[in-house]
């Protein structure tokens, strides 16, 4: 019988389902898929980090996107608060997308 999953893990596994329903809006894939996540950490009090980038720092949901990620992840359970930090280092490529959003996208260069 395998142990439990530890709360921090099922929290993350949430936290990141919601990263999935944000969306770049000119790119049909979700972010964490396109590789925009670059860091997601939940401790034992429910406190959430995370560490993005945006396609480029002139992206029309610069404004907007930060703010939609924050209000999905603080609207799961468990979440007490949230900080998402918006970092331009490593600046984003295409390699760092997973291989569903190279699929959908019709990207197949590997």
């Amino acid at each position: 019988m395998s142990e439990p999953a530890a709360p921090t893990a099922d929290l993350r596994d949430r936290v990141i389902a919601a990263l999935k329903t944000c969306y770049d809006p000119e790119i049909p894939v979700d972010i964490y898929e396109l590789g925009l996540v670059y860091d997601v950490v939940v401790d034992e009090a429910g406190a959430v980090s995370i560490r993005m980038t945006l396609t480029s720092p002139f992206c029309p949901a610069a404004g907007s996107l930060p703010g939609e990620v924050e209000a999905k992840v603080r609207s799961v359970p468990g979440v007490s608060s949230v900080k998402v930090d918006v970092v331009w280092d490593p600046p984003w490529d295409k390699d760092m997308m997973s291989e569903a959003a190279r699929i959908k996208l019709g990207i197949d260069d590997y």
